[in-house]
Formats: structure tokens, sequence, C-alpha cells
């Protein structure tokens, strides 16, 4: 298969520069496209089809559930057997954004697209490429990221082209995107509202609007065997450089002296190694191959780069990888839930 790259200026575009990507759509094809988050590989999500071929572009697994979405808020209903008030005030507030919403789904929603779950995962992205995509294909469409499973996430069109070239039909170029790490999804089928991935939005953004919400507890440890994924991201291992990494814990400086010398070591060894560090940190460390991934003072920062720097280490042929920690706090949860991940849950702490 052919892949074509369609470029689009996400801040001055005509939507008839999505017509291909349109027509596509329709015919049951693959097309990738930018989101706020990070890029989506779409396709129709009412068909079990094409929703399978997803699955096999990515190399994803089948249980592992995709996420719907939509253009328009009315779409919710056509999906969901329940709507919530406390559903309605979080799509109220959030909406178009990155905030991912778990229901019971109606029949009419493909297995194929939900894992097997009687649950929908549906949200509305801000970005206008996606949003115009929505529209004028005139389906709802299916999109997980837009990248081999178990990769790192991609945050620029060059990322889907190194993953899926040849295997899907179009990437739509539309720049490096802004958040650069996936929504948070919120399960709103149980009593108490449970997040079961962190993101952009926090738990303390979203109680703000509808009281309690409880966070998943498997969310920073490594999930078991028997774990049926309700949410995409939850059972298998994602984000992951090819190099064997590993997050170093504690006061920063026994951090650089612990990855300092755990570097050391696998370079006396002729290892490629790489290091993980911050602005602030980043020339504490008598190594030659260290990458900052953002400031501290700026955690928006440290997410954008997240995904970008992790390839980054594939690209450089890096064998072991050192990663400094960071707080579990607001957004800090959802970018160590990522690092975690990535690192299969290999940590250290000093």
């Amino acid at each position: 298969m052919e892949t074509r790259i369609q470029k689009v200026n996400p801040e001055n575009f005509d939507d008839r520069e999505l017509d291909d990507a349109c027509l596509i759509l329709k015919r049951e094809g693959l097309v990738a496209f930018p989101t706020e988050t990070v890029y989506g590989l779409g396709a129709d999500a009412m068909k079990e089809e094409t929703s399978k071929k997803i699955y096999e572009a990515k190399g994803r697994p089948s249980d592992n559930p995709l996420i719907i979405h939509i253009a328009e808020t009315e779409s919710v209903y056509r999906l969901a057997k329940v709507v919530t008030g406390k559903a309605e005030q979080l799509m109220k507030a959030f909406w178009p954004g990155p905030l991912t919403i778990i229901f019971e789904k109606k029949r009419e929603v493909p297995y194929s697209t939900t894992g097997g779950l009687d649950t929908v995962a549906v949200r509305m992205p801000s970005h206008p490429v996606a949003r115009a995509l929505i529209r004028c294909s005139g389906i709802l469409i299916a999109a997980p990221s837009a990248n081999t499973s178990g990769r790192p996430s991609p945050t620029k069109a060059e990322h889907v082209w190194e993953d899926l070239s040849g295997r899907i039909d179009m990437i739509i170029d539309g720049g490096q995107v802004g958040i650069g790490i996936e929504s948070t999804i919120i399960d709103m089928t149980e009593e108490v509202p449970v997040i079961l991935r962190p993101g952009y939005v926090t738990k303390a953004m979203l109680e703000e609007v509808i009281g309690e919400v409880a966070m998943d507890v498997a969310l920073l440890k490594k999930p078991t065997g028997e774990l049926r994924p309700k949410a995409p991201g939850m059972k298998y291992r994602h984000y992951a450089p090819k190099g064997k990494m590993t997050i170093v814990e504690g006061r920063m400086e026994d951090v650089v002296r612990e990855i300092t010398g755990m570097a050391e070591k696998w370079k006396d060894r002729g290892k490629k190694v790489a290091v993980i560090a911050t602005e602030e940190s980043k020339e504490l460390y008598p190594i030659e191959e260290v990458y900052s991934i953002g400031s501290r003072k700026n955690e928006a920062s440290i997410a954008a780069g997240l995904y970008d720097i992790l390839r980054k280490m594939d690209h450089i042929g890096a064998e072991y990888i050192f990663a400094e920690s960071f707080s579990e706090e607001h957004l800090g949860h959802a970018i160590m839930n990522r690092l975690l991940k990535a690192a299969g849950y290999q940590k250290v702490k000093v």
C-alpha cells in the first residue's frame, strides 16, 4: 500500500484540503491525523471491518478498546445508552478537549470498536483539523494513537511515517501537536467516577466540576495478566523505546550520582547509553549523551517533549536509558504513568 501525505496548516486551511482524506474514510480506509494530544489513526467507528483494519495496521491486541472521536456533542447520544448529569457537566466543561468519557454503549456500537466490552470511550478533540475531518467525512472516527502498538505515541507526522508507512492510506501532516500526551480517560459507569488514564485534565480539575473522583489503583503499578483493559493503555506495554529503560527516583543529587554510576558501568562494557534529564539538571551529568525532556518549572513542556525524546533514544541507538522521575501530582501523574510504562515499570529508588 502506498501511503500519501497531505500537508495542512492547522491555523489556516480550507476544508477542501481534506476532501481526499474524507473520501478514504468513507471508503473504509485508514487516515492518520493530528489532534491536540497526539496523532490518531482514524477509521469508521461504526463498522466492524474498519476497526479490524486499525488493529491490523498497528499490530494492536483486539481486546484493547478504541476511542470514538466526535465533532458534535449530540453524537454522544447515538453511542451511549445512558448519559448522566455528571457526564453532561464534564462534556460542557472540557469538550472540545483532551478528555475521554466512558459510557455504557448502545447496541449499534460494534464490539470490534470497544474491545468486546459493553462500554464505549468517546471524546471530542479540539484540534481544528481533527474536527473538520470528522465533519467532512460524515462518520464517527475510531482513532487510537497512530503508531505501531507499544511504541512511543506520535506527536509529529514523521513519527507516523516511521511506524505506519505502507500500512495506511494517508497521513495528514498538521505539524507538531500541542499537548503531547493522550487524553485523560474517566469511567462514568461507576458509582464514583474513576480515572483510568491520567492526562492533561487532572483529578483536581474534574473534581472541581463533579465532586468526588477516584483514581484507578493500578495506574502507577505494573498490570497483571488477568486485567481486561477497559480503556486504551491499561494492560499492555506502551510508549517503549527499544533500549532497556530505568527510572531513578530520589533527591536530585542522589539521582544524578546513581544515574552517572549506572551509565558509566554500561559504557565501560561498550554499550550505548543515554540519560533523560531536564533543563535544570542536564549540566550536572559528566556524560556525553544527556537529553533534556523539558523544564521542571513547566510540566507542560515535559509532556510535550516526552514521546519525541523516547523516539530519539531509538534514533541514537541507545541500549541503556536512564531517566529522572517526576512528581506524581497534577500533570506529573500523567507523565510518570507514561514513563513507567515505557520502562516496563523498572524503577530504582535512591
